[in-house]
């Protein structure tokens, strides 16, 4: 370990953004050159972690000891540094396409907003290079805070409602995770992250072992969608469409499914998860999750409802590969995290387009738009294609991971619910499609594509999901990142 001030300054930059967006809120311009610039300065730093990284070398930054075997570190990692890639580019397309966003929808509390983001963003990357479980929790509430004014941004009934939900759910989690922190260290003396599980020889009992797990499992498993405690996300989509962008592509539910493989990997091991059969139950959990979210997504109308399900059922098939125990699955598994990113942002910044140009948000009223729309409907499909496991698109690479991952460990099922969830992903993205294409456009007359500011992060966000697809170590080796973790978390052979 390096001690270096990089990690800190990573996680920083968003937070440090917030007073100059605040102080120009009567100049939107200088305020958004404000958001743009911290962008790209995160961005910066990541990927100059990223060289060191390359170079053999894991930074961290040691704040301040709050007891004995309880530091707030930031440590970037391999995992947390894949992580923190994801989050910090994307931001980068979420700032352009919400300037474009917030004008033409007219949105109120426009500074509120990018100051929050700025702050969330600031929290994701805490969560990355949380180097304990501690610096981990503190940041996973701070995230918890920081988008609720997100959520709520309208103002109006259903996004308080909405706020509320939001809320009772993640804070819930919140106070799971403070218990489960506070066993951990009361039985083993330490939170630092550990690959193969702070809980390995312990020599703790079924019952204390089973507590913790459900404990952690309950904390992380409300961000990662895992159903039955999945509904504070659909409700969510009353917020604005780039803040369903950062909730189901990049921050809220990514911190989740990365929270879920810090549980498996790092806090239990897979020794301690296959002697207690914890894997099983996260087995079943993701599995009735995948195929529950799917049949669910078929009876939306409302497009962004639709593709809310469609989260809750990706994010398990992280979950599910992490529970195979396996290299190759727990590799598919992070791969996802990457995949799902860059082909969700590009559905969700689709139906905000869609919004914003054209006021439609139900699938009923799509008829004809690829006329008027095509380059934001031929990233639509690009995406969906994605979901569904189409090749060359990165989410063919992932979910072949995963299936191999299931044939390594001589279980079927996983791979049966992968090719079933894979079907009905095509079920329900079809109709939007077809109606895009063939449907018989009715009152488009005059209208084109929404502002370049929205169009071009839309395709771009497509092109990296086709890139990242037939080249998966294109600019920044997430494949070889992903093997590195699976190998180091599961054994094996690189």
């Amino acid at each position: 370990m390096i001690e270096s001030y990089l990690p800190l300054l990573a996680v920083s930059v968003g937070a440090l953004a917030i007073l100059p967006i605040l102080l120009s809120a009567r100049r939107p311009n200088l305020r958004e050159f404000w958001t743009i610039a911290a962008a790209f300065i995160k961005f910066s730093v990541v990927m100059i972690i990223l060289l060191h990284s390359q170079s053999g070398e894991v930074l961290q930054s040691t704040l301040i000891e709050i007891v004995p075997g309880i530091s707030i570190v930031l440590r970037a990692d391999t995992f947390g540094l894949y992580f923190a890639i994801i989050a910090s580019g994307l931001w980068i397309f979420t700032s352009f396409y919400s300037i474009g966003y917030v004008r033409g929808a007219g949105e109120k509390h426009q500074t509120r907003y990018f100051a929050s983001f700025a702050l969330c963003l600031s929290a994701t990357l805490g969560i990355a290079f949380a180097g304990n479980i501690f610096t981990f929790l503190l940041f996973y509430e701070l995230l918890t805070l920081a988008t609720y004014p997100l959520v709520v941004h309208k103002e109006t009934p259903k996004a308080i409602a909405a706020g509320r939900k939001y809320l009772s759910y993640t804070l819930v989690a919140g106070l799971m995770l403070v218990v489960a922190t506070g066993l951990v260290y009361y039985y083993t003396g330490t939170v630092d992250f550990r690959a193969g599980g702070i809980l390995k020889g312990a020599g703790l009992s079924v019952a204390v072992i089973v507590t913790i797990f459900l404990l952690f499992l309950g904390a992380v498993g409300v961000k990662a969608g895992l159903m039955p405690i999945h509904s504070w996300l659909p409700a969510a989509m009353a917020a604005p469409t780039p803040v369903s962008s950062l909730l189901h592509a990049v921050a809220v539910v990514k911190s989740g499914v990365f929270g879920v493989i810090r549980v498996v990997g790092f806090i239990f091991g897979p020794e301690v998860m296959e002697q207690f059969a914890l894997n099983q139950i996260l087995m079943v959990i993701a599995g009735t999750t995948v195929i529950v979210a799917s049949l669910l997504a078929f009876q939306q109308d409302n497009l962004k409802r639709r593709l809310a399900y469609s989260t809750v059922g990706h994010l398990s098939y992280i979950v599910l590969g992490a529970s195979l125990l396996t290299q190759l699955g727990m590799q598919g598994a992070i791969m996802h995290i990457a995949a799902h990113a860059t082909m969700k942002i590009t559905l969700f910044f689709s139906a905000g387009a869609i919004y914003v140009n054209l006021h439609r948000e139900n699938i009923s009223q799509l008829d004809g738009i690829a006329k008027v729309m095509p380059w934001t409907m031929g990233a639509f499909t690009v995406g969906a294609l994605g979901l569904a496991g189409v090749p060359p698109i990165n989410g063919f690479l992932s979910k072949w991971f995963l299936a191999l991952g299931s044939l390594q460990g001589d279980t079927l099922v996983p791979m049966l619910i992968l090719v079933i969830s894979g079907l009905l992903n095509l079920g329900y993205f079809y109709p939007i499609v077809r109606r895009a294409y063939f449907g018989d456009p009715e009152g488009l007359e005059g209208y084109g594509e929404a502002s370049p500011f929205m169009v071009v992060p839309i395709v771009s966000a497509a092109a990296l999901s086709l890139i990242f697809g037939i080249f998966p170590n294109a600019f920044f080796g997430f494949f070889d990142m992903a093997q590195s973790v699976a190998v180091q978390l599961m054994g094996g052979t690189p």
